[in-house]
């Protein structure tokens, strides 16, 4: 994994892209909890299951890349970068053999100033970096204001790629990368 660290002009504040590093699980952990507890009452029974399966992300191994975002000495935002639908998911009929992006999240306060797309935006470098001419990610209707961002970012639906997890229909959306604009 290269490190890297990107810093980007967000609403006058300087916020630096770059790999995870072990310091930063606490702040990711933080973050993650912090961002998908919005979700907690559309999960219902199911949300405790699904926030210690995130939680476990920041421990185990399988993402090509753990991207965090810096805002001011603080971290602010954080994303795994998957290399194939098998290591993201154990997923291998779903076909993906390219960078899927999985657990974006952004600090309450931090959101609204570009926080996202930068993360994105480096997910997406990496990806051409990487070879690839496209970028996935998987989502719910629950995640309507996060769809709304990939939408405006240029992704499309891909609906062949989609899948049920026994409860909700996983939406799969897509970034072509030799024809974004986006990079």
């Amino acid at each position: 994994m290269a490190d890297t660290a990107n810093t980007v002009n967000a609403a006058h504040s300087s916020l630096v892209v770059r790999d995870a590093e072990e310091a930063d699980k606490a702040s990711i952990r933080s973050v993650l909890l912090e961002a998908y507890s919005q979700y907690e009452a559309a999960l219902s029974d199911r949300w405790p299951a699904y926030m210690e399966s995130i939680l476990a992300s920041v421990e185990e191994d399988g993402p090509k890349a753990r991207i965090v975002a810096e805002w001011e000495g603080r971290i602010v935002g954080s994303a795994l970068l998957f290399d194939s639908s098998e290591a993201a998911y154990g997923l291998p009929e779903l076909g993906i053999k390219g960078p899927i992006v999985r657990l974006l999240g952004v600090a309450r306060d931090a959101r609204g100033r570009g926080v996202a797309t930068a993360i994105l935006r480096e997910c997406a470098r990496r990806s051409r970096e990487w070879g690839s001419d496209t970028l996935y990610l998987h989502t719910s209707d629950v995640m309507a204001s996060a769809v709304k961002l990939y939408e405006r970012l240029g992704f499309e639906r891909a609906p062949d790629k989609e899948f049920s997890n026994g409860h909700t229909w996983v939406k799969c959306y897509r970034l072509r990368l030799k024809e974004s604009a986006f990079l």
